[in-house]
């Protein structure tokens, strides 16, 4: 196309009627006027999880609607629903309410009537109600994610792992409580992510400014996810995993009251350390030489610095190639483990924990914080992460067995839930038809029945 073809914002174009190539010498036409179908109805599958799991109907309780009735078009569950089934269905922004609020799926998934009711709410009553949230009201939010947790296991287990870790969030412009982070070099937010390092499953995320808080900072929150636990869990092995920033002196002292705490933490070197480790470095370093083989050792030994209260376990992995010697540090109260299972299978799984941010911050696009409120950007970080349980729940209870039990959830998104649905609403009932060559039929019908079999 050059300069002289039609340009496609030429006002002669009739946005409702569109010819496009021929077949066989048979003009096609387009319209925008079929009846109502939705290219997102594998969202219903998120639906019947809900109903089951009734994380939304819990967020919900959690905030106060002080609105006056009289005026009251949209419920908070109905807001929050939309919301949230946008976010998994790959519609981030919350300038998407506005071409999606008389989308039928969207409104069956938020509890309306596709044909009857009202229209879902618009982009400016969504943003109105980001801004309306309180901070109470998003420590009990914070809350409810943790019990949720809890509520997700029949019965106590026998151990869990707190895997946490941070990532920057981007500024977009004149933003309440950003900070400039000398490590990315530019203004953002830093939320915390805490994840079950075993199952993957959520347990909260607390947005935070941008610069990176101090360890103390986020042991406290680690604290008060901890007893929550122990309220249900008396007897359940906890233990906090994460790089060095997460190591300080509290954690320590903390897992001291209690038998059943433990902590795999990075360690930042020193010199005290590295003269401790000397002999493991030259020993690693003296084999390469004769092996030209990349080596890899490790070596256990007690350690106190001058803020601990007592000595501490510590184990360096000695690693030398041809790119030369790198030499890390973990510190733990796990004696239970020979020092290069604990490092490899203990400490190193904890690599799975990037992918699930990432899980949460690119493919759900959490990362859109782009309020000007705090506490309505900590809104939206929760609004993700209720997407990213119900993604998650349903690939791992309800996709055991199937070709997305360890998929990406970008793939469940443009394979399971973005399914063309034609939705109609008759005197006594809703009729939905999906398309008959669709390719995840059986998986699909396999999911619904299950959910079938659970409201009985």
């Amino acid at each position: 196309m050059n300069s002289t073809d039609k340009s496609i914002t030429n006002n002669s174009l009739n946005p409702d009627f569109i010819n496009i190539s021929p077949v066989k010498s048979k003009p096609i036409e387009v319209k925008y006027s079929g009846s109502k179908i939705s290219s997102d109805g594998g969202l219903l599958l998120l639906k019947e999880l809900e109903n089951q799991t009734e994380i939304i109907k819990d967020f919900c309780a959690c905030i106060n609607d002080e609105r006056d009735s009289r005026y009251i078009d949209h419920t908070i569950e109905s807001l929050v629903s939309q919301r949230v089934y946008q976010i998994a269905g790959g519609y981030e922004d919350a300038n998407d309410c506005n071409s999606l609020r008389d989308d039928s799926i969207f409104k069956l998934c938020s509890g309306q009537l596709p044909e009857t009711d009202q229209d879902l709410g618009s982009q400016s009553t969504m943003s109105r109600f980001e801004n309306s949230i309180r901070r109470s009201e998003l420590y009990r939010i914070a809350q409810m994610f943790v019990l949720s947790f809890i509520d997700s296991y029949e019965s106590e287990p026998a151990a869990i792992i707190l895997d946490a870790d941070d990532t920057n969030h981007n500024a977009y412009g004149d933003q309440l409580q950003i900070e400039f982070n000398n490590y990315y070099g530019e203004y953002v937010f830093m939320p915390l992510h805490i994840y079950e390092g075993l199952s993957g499953k959520l347990i909260t995320t607390i947005l935070k400014p941008g610069r990176r808080s101090k360890s103390t900072n986020v042991f406290a929150i680690l604290i008060r996810i901890i007893k929550l636990l122990r309220e249900q869990w008396k007897n359940t092995v906890i233990i906090i995993r994460g790089d060095s920033h997460f190591h300080c002196p509290q954690l320590t002292s903390y897992c001291k009251t209690d038998n059943k705490i433990r902590f795999i933490t990075g360690l930042s070197g020193n010199s005290k350390l590295k003269k401790l480790s000397e002999t493991t470095i030259k020993s690693a370093e003296n084999k390469y030489e004769k092996t030209k083989e990349p080596i890899k050792m490790y070596h256990s030994f007690s350690y106190k610095a001058n803020s601990w209260e007592q000595q501490e376990r510590i184990i360096v992995k000695v690693e030398v190639n041809e790119k030369g010697t790198n030499i890390r540090y973990i510190a733990t109260n796990c004696v239970e483990f020979r020092t290069k299972q604990l490092y490899e299978l203990g400490y190193c799984a904890r690599g799975a924990m990037e992918l699930r941010i990432k899980e949460h911050k690119t493919y759900l696009k959490s990362e859109r914080t782009s309020c000007h409120k705090f506490e309505a950007n900590q809104l939206r970080l929760f609004f993700h992460s209720v997407a990213y349980v119900l993604i998650h729940t349903l690939q791992k209870e309800v996709l055991k067995g199937t070709e997305f039990a360890n998929s990406t959830m970008q793939t469940i998104q443009l394979k399971l839930l973005k399914t063309a649905a034609k939705v109609k609403e008759l005197k006594t009932k809703i009729k939905i038809e999906f398309p008959r060559c669709c390719p995840v039929r059986n998986i699909q019908t396999k999911a619904f029945n299950i959910f079938e079999i659970l409201r009985e």
